[in-house]
């Protein structure tokens, strides 16, 4: 019988494919000839972990795995004590305490060191921090609450892996308005618009597209300055929503929009989901009343849109959401509004036991592995 290590290229090839994300890894830890292999055939397509908080004894960055149900922690050094505001292609944009942002591929090691941000208010400028000593407060806001609240959604156009020529796009400051970097750049370039809250940003097409607390969907023009232009029909607002969401669904552009109701304990926690296809050439909308085999992966990451068939353990036709609490204070605060929302019957199920902390540290992202090497 012949040797694990003499199997023909094509042969492993064929068992790479078959093996999950952790899996993958330790199968190009075998050998060279292994690991050549598994750097040749990227990991088969995952479920998106949920990336935790940060473990404080130890530094380590918890994940959750969804497809194995299963908990890891994970050294990853350039993460410690980083707030994580975005997550795309498998790349995450994260804050350090002195305000200092990075692009890394936390599995690979690969990072862009990001500028300053821009200011997050008309009358608080970052850079006034890099002075001052983290326990300070700068315009009533301390060096932990201006980490979290400086950027509220980072995206990418492309998988820097795939192409340098990538854009990162920012929701930041207290009207969430937009700016982009590109490698090469020193600054950011904020882009003109509407002084209103933006709630979601999306790679569509070729384009970048936001849409506003108003339901307002603008597309950026680039030249010949950045500007926000009004796109697609009006879309009208009922009830009390929550947070707007934009995906990619196959090609269609859909809008989620995120329902709140008051709990008992006077928060305000989701209670449903709508969705609508936004039809941008015949300038028509239509609400979905379910979305098929597909599940959706929503919070500060570049929304997903995940075939369930191919994960049986994964809900189909469901919504999985991470919470949306911004407030400072409180002794209830926490990740208590973790779920996912069945487009059928409209109910709201768990699939992570919640944990709640005494101060914010990390948001819940979810997050798409995409290889090791």
């Amino acid at each position: 019988m012949a040797a694990w290590s003499d199997l023909t290229f094509d042969v492993l090839e064929l068992i790479t494919g078959f093996l999950p994300f952790l899996d993958h890894y330790r199968f190009g830890a075998v050998c060279k000839n292994w690991r050549s292999v598994s750097k040749r055939s990227p990991p088969p397509p995952q479920l998106p972990w949920l990336l935790l908080e940060e473990d404080k004894e130890t530094g380590k960055r918890k994940f959750y795995s969804l497809s194995e149900a299963k908990n890891y922690s994970i050294e990853i050094p350039e993460l410690r004590g980083r707030y994580i505001c975005g997550s795309s292609h498998g790349w995450l944009l994260a804050i350090d305490i002195k305000i200092a942002g990075i692009l890394i591929n936390p599995f690979t090691q690969e990072c862009y060191e990001l500028p300053r941000f821009p200011a997050y208010g008309e009358d608080t400028d970052v850079t006034t921090l890099i002075e001052k000593k983290p326990s300070d407060c700068v315009k009533g806001y301390t060096f932990e609450e201006m980490q979290t609240l400086l950027v509220f959604k980072a995206i990418l156009s492309h998988d820097p892996k795939e192409r340098s020529d990538f854009t990162v796009m920012i929701l930041f400051g207290e009207f969430h308005t937009l700016a982009f970097w590109r490698p090469g750049d020193s600054s950011w370039t904020v882009v003109d618009g509407p002084k209103r809250r933006m709630e979601d940003v999306l790679y569509f097409k070729g384009n970048f597209y936001v849409i506003s607390s108003m339901n307002g969907l603008y597309v950026v023009d680039f030249e010949p300055e950045p500007k926000l232009r009004k796109v697609g029909p009006e879309i009208r607002i009922e009830g009390c929503v929550l947070q707007s969401y934009l995906t990619d669904f196959d090609g269609n552009m859909l809008l989620i929009e995120r329902y709140g109701r008051s709990s008992k304990n006077n928060r305000i926690d989701t209670a449903r989901f709508t969705v609508i296809e936004i039809d941008l050439e015949e300038h028509c909308l239509y609400e979905c009343y379910d979305i098929d085999d597909y599940a959706l992966f929503l919070g500060r990451n570049s929304s997903i849109a995940v075939d369930s068939s191919h994960f049986p353990e994964c809900k189909k036709n469901g919504i999985y959401f991470t919470h949306l609490t911004e407030s400072h204070s409180g002794d209830e605060f926490g990740f208590h509004d973790l779920g996912v929302f069945d487009m059928a019957d409209k109910t709201i199920s768990t699939f992570y036991a919640v944990e709640v902390f005494p101060r914010r540290v990390d948001s819940p992202v979810w997050f798409i592995p995409k290889r090791f090497w």
